[in-house]
Order: structure tokens, then C-alpha cells, then sequence
């Protein structure tokens, strides 16, 4: 059976990617550092990627990675200097960054956290697990509103255009990592049928498209 890796950070820099990819390593847990680098214009599939470099590593390795991160980072968090830009958050801003842990790093997470409890604020640690499994439940729904693209795929597929392939193979097989490991289909069932329809009309219209041209 084939180990399955998943990705458990993402970095803007190489750097700071390796610098994960050693500490991880360190402690037994096999990494594997690749770039999500698209070979076409991310925007084709309506989504940006921001960062470039992700640390994957065995889903059974989460708990113990996170376990990992928290160690590392507890260690320097009380030598964090008062002018860091955390500390001019509001009580409601810190909260808002334990729940969307996922966007932060994990330094900034604990950070807050530790602000939160020096100016006293209570943290109910099982409501905020709560909160961050229900966020991830959202993060797992499949984007909406893809009717343009699937407008435009058909258009361009029929047309013979290459470009109608690409739109049709991103909506039938984009997928999309959350913070727990798990992958999940990026579209609905509905959007990725369509995409799947796409695809294959552009196949099968582009080499007729081609033959056309050549014979005019």
C-alpha cells in the first residue's frame, strides 16, 4: 500500500520551508518539500495560491508534528519583544486568530494565546477545539458559484480552444489540503461532472479545430 502524504505546512520562502523540513526531520517525522508552483495561470481555476513551497509529511504524523511545533515554539515565546505587532491586537482580533489557527503561523497562534491569558481572558481550550473542528468542516465545502467558468469551458471547448481543456481538468479534479491532512474535491459533484464534460469535448474538439485550419 502507498504511504500517503499530505500537506502539513506552506511557506512563502524556501527557508523557511527548510527550516520546518529540519526540525521535522530531527525528530523522525520523513518530509517531503515540493513547490505548489502551477504549471499554468492559477486564476484559470478562480483560485490564488499564495504560498509557493509545502512541507508534506504522513497523516499519522500530524498529532506528533503539531506536538512538535508547539515544543519549538514554546521556548522562544517569552523572549518576544512588547513592540511585536500582536500585541496591538484587540481582545477580538487575538480570538479570531486562535480559531483561524490555520492562517497564522504557529508562533503567532501561541502568541496570542499567551497574550490573551497575561491580560486575563479566560480560553476554553475544549470550545476552542470545538470551533476550530467546525471550521474545518467549512473549509471542507466545496466553493460555489464556479457557473462562469463552466459557461466559459464549454464555450472555449467547443470552440476547439485549449483553453476550454484547462478550465474543464481544473474544475473536475482541483482539490484542496485543509489543516487536519485531509484532501478534499475543491468543487461539487455537479461542477466537476460539468468539468469532466469540458475536458473531454475539448479533446475531442481541439484535433478537429486543428485538421480544419490545416485543410483551409
Amino acid at each position: 500500500m502507498t504511504e500517503k502524504y499530505s500537506v502539513f505546512r506552506k511557506y512563502p520562502t524556501i527557508l523557511q520551508a527548510k527550516g520546518l523540513e529540519n526540525l521535522l526531520q530531527q525528530n523522525n517525522i520523513t518530509t517531503q518539500l515540493t513547490d505548489n508552483i502551477p504549471p499554468i495561470d492559477p486564476s484559470l481555476s478562480g483560485t490564488t495560491l499564495l504560498n509557493e513551497y509545502e512541507i508534506k509529511i504522513l497523516i499519522e504524523d500530524f498529532e506528533k508534528a503539531e506536538l512538535i511545533l508547539e515544543k519549538e515554539v514554546e521556548n522562544v515565546i517569552n523572549q518576544v519583544e512588547d513592540d511585536h505587532y500582536l500585541f496591538d491586537f484587540t481582545d477580538e482580533e487575538l480570538y479570531e486568530v486562535l480559531l483561524k489557527s490555520d492562517e497564522w503561523s504557529e508562533f503567532d497562534y501561541k502568541l496570542a494565546l499567551n497574550i490573551l491569558t497575561k491580560r486575563g481572558k479566560s480560553i476554553d481550550i475544549d470550545l476552542l477545539n470545538a470551533l476550530k473542528k467546525q471550521r474545518i468542516e467549512t473549509l471542507a465545502e466545496p466553493e460555489n458559484n464556479q457557473k462562469p467558468w463552466i459557461i466559459a469551458g464549454y464555450t472555449f471547448a467547443l470552440l476547439g480552444g485549449f483553453l476550454g481543456i484547462i478550465i474543464g481538468y481544473s474544475l473536475w479534479t482541483s482539490k484542496k489540503n485543509l489543516p487536519n491532512g485531509e484532501t478534499v474535491n475543491s468543487y461539487t459533484d455537479q461542477d466537476r461532472a460539468h468539468g469532466k464534460k469540458i475536458f473531454y469535448i475539448g479533446l475531442i474538439a481541439l484535433p478537429i479545430y486543428i485538421l480544419i485550419k490545416l485543410l483551409n
